[in-house]
Order: structure tokens, then sequence, then C-alpha cells
């Protein structure tokens, strides 16, 4: 069941897949408590999402319209390769595109999951990776809703 979370409900999974531990409390995004920003989340059968997503309202420079960042995107590892991540972000873009009208849907996504966002119809803006310290190699990748 995919549905709507808090910021608190999405820092274990931060935490463990995209921070390598790093305390929960630390995996706070600055946008997180702002009324323009939702998260959501991937239950199956348990208490805890599986899945989990943020986005931000933030446009993307030098780009037409209403624009949202996914950020913070991250699936348990036991659950990766089933789908769930596709699943959860596909609903997020209708949400974004039917209820908030939004225009595209951006992020910086990282060299593991390329391939990931292609499938889900992003293109990335140029070629050339940047390094978000601490974290890896990313590129920007850009959807129209």
């Amino acid at each position: 069941m995919i549905k709507f979370i808090t910021a608190e409900e999405t820092l274990p999974l931060r935490s463990r897949v995209l921070r390598n531990g790093l305390a929960p409390a630390e995996c706070y995004m600055q946008a997180d408590q702002l009324s323009t920003t939702f998260h959501m989340g991937y239950f199956h059968n348990d208490e805890r999402p599986v899945s989990i997503l943020s986005c931000q309202l933030e446009e993307l420079e030098g780009y037409e319209g209403l624009g949202y960042r996914l950020r913070g995107m991250a699936t348990d590892f036991d659950w990766q390769g089933k789908g769930i991540g596709r699943q959860l972000l596909q609903d997020a873009i209708t949400y974004l595109g039917n209820e908030l009208q939004a225009d595209y849907l951006w992020c910086n996504a990282r060299r593991i999951a390329y391939g990931f966002y292609q499938n889900m119809g992003f293109q990335f803006l140029s070629e050339e990776e940047f390094e978000i310290p601490g974290i890896g190699p990313h590129m920007v990748a850009y959807r129209l809703l």
C-alpha cells in the first residue's frame, strides 16, 4: 500500500540506504517540514515503509513552469528490484501532475540509479557527473509531467 507519510517516517530508510547508517536525526533535509513538501511510502504488511520518497517545490534553473524536486528516494535493500520504487514514483508523478498541476519533476540522480530514472522517463541534462561529498557521483535528471 502506498500512502502519504511524515518526514520522520522517512528517516530510518534514508539513514540505512542513502546515508550509510548516519543517525536518523541527521538525515533531515532542509525542506522536509515545508507545507509544499510531501513524503510518500510503500508499506508491505508492516508498520514501517519499505520504500520512501520526498518531493519539494523547487524549480530547476532555466526551466519554465511549476517544478518539484525528488529527494531522498530509497528502497530497503531486501525490496530492491521488485518494482516497488517504480510504483511509488509513478504514484508521486500522478499526484504531482493531476493534483498539484506541476509541469516537471527533477532530481540529482545517483550513478547506481541512472537506469531506473531513464526507465521512468527522465532525461539527463548533461553527460557530466558531479560529486556530492560523502554520497558519490550524480547527474541532474528531468522529466516532464
